[in-house]
């Protein structure tokens, strides 16, 4: 394996992206909204195309305003129809981003052709290219431009996380005792909403619609099988991102020689290694891992057993 520095560029796109994901998706977890990240990734199609047909421009930063927009509008609609509607919520996300992601393509067909978009990219990103898009800070110093936008959106996640910690536990938990004790539970939840849709955003060009899903669910989900207490959670799941991103991008150097293969992609990669994390915590976990829970349930000696029955 020849690692390179574009590989170290690359493995911190990509735990920056995870570690940005993981916090919101904790909280995710624990309102049962799981996917509410893969609506919003679909949904924001739409919100690409509006963006172009109104500037006409593909500069990231008229596509990001566009697609948050939206982004945050999924979620709105989304508790309107589950609220107004008396729908199960998980349909009612059903509803709203197949119709956006419907709307979205016809917008695309029938009135702006001239929309770039690589079915790949969209699906898979391109966390390999983010290295040749760079930015300039002061200092002169040179750093890939995904790199910058998702440290700001990690940044802003962990301090609204930070500050709102207890509100927005509460609101996950039990939101009609939030609302009693002076919480605001509609606004924790539009304001996680708008969290999940900027930083869905924002990874969308570095890990693609899909894999974003994954890194918003599976370290949660990991972290929640190896501690109960959620600040805890919120570390673990960081942690375990950025090393999913690592051994991802590893991975996506190894295999393909090791297996006579072409090129694999390292978004692909970090799913695969999140998915492993998972398994090796669902297996080995102190407290709620299947084998850990066996091997402390001791067989009662016979003797034991005999003298209990007589």
């Amino acid at each position: 394996m020849n690692w390179q520095t574009l590989d170290t560029e690359i493995v911190i796109v990509g735990a920056l992206c995870a570690m940005a994901c993981a916090i919101p998706g904790c909280f995710l977890l624990l309102r049962h909204m799981s996917m509410m990240g893969d609506a919003i990734s679909h949904a924001v199609l739409p919100g690409l195309a509006i963006a172009f047909l109104i500037t006409g421009s593909r500069s990231s930063i008229t596509m990001f305003i566009g697609a948050a927009v939206v982004g945050v509008l999924t979620a709105v609609f989304t508790q309107w129809i589950s609220r107004f509607g008396q729908v199960d919520r998980g349909a009612a996300m059903g509803v709203v981003f197949t119709t956006l992601f419907a709307i979205g393509l016809l917008i695309i067909v029938h009135a702006a052709d001239a929309v770039d978009l690589d079915p790949g990219c969209v699906l898979y990103g391109a966390i390999e290219y983010t290295p040749l898009d760079r930015v300039i800070l002061p200092l002169g110093i040179d750093i890939p431009r995904a790199a910058l936008t998702l440290a700001v959106v990690l940044l802003i996640n962990l301090a609204l996380v930070l500050t709102l910690f207890k509100e927005l536990r509460l609101s996950a938990f039990d939101p009609e005792l939030a609302t009693s004790l002076g919480i605001n539970a509609t606004l924790m939840h539009y304001l996680l909403m708008t969290l999940v849709a900027v930083t869905t955003v924002a990874a969308f060009e570095a890990v693609g619609s899909i894999i974003v899903i994954a890194m918003l669910i599976v370290p949660p989900a990991t972290a929640f099988l190896l501690t109960t207490r959620l600040t805890v959670m919120v570390a673990l799941s960081t942690l375990l991102a950025a090393l999913a991103a690592l051994l991802g991008h590893t991975l996506a150097l190894i295999i393909p020689p090791a297996i006579n293969a072409s090129g694999t992609n390292t978004a692909g990669m970090m799913a695969l290694a999140a998915g492993l994390l998972f398994l090796a915590a669902w297996l080995l976990a102190p407290q709620q891992g299947i084998i850990t829970t066996r091997l402390r349930r001791k067989p009662i000696p016979d003797d034991q057993t005999q003298a209990t029955s007589s």
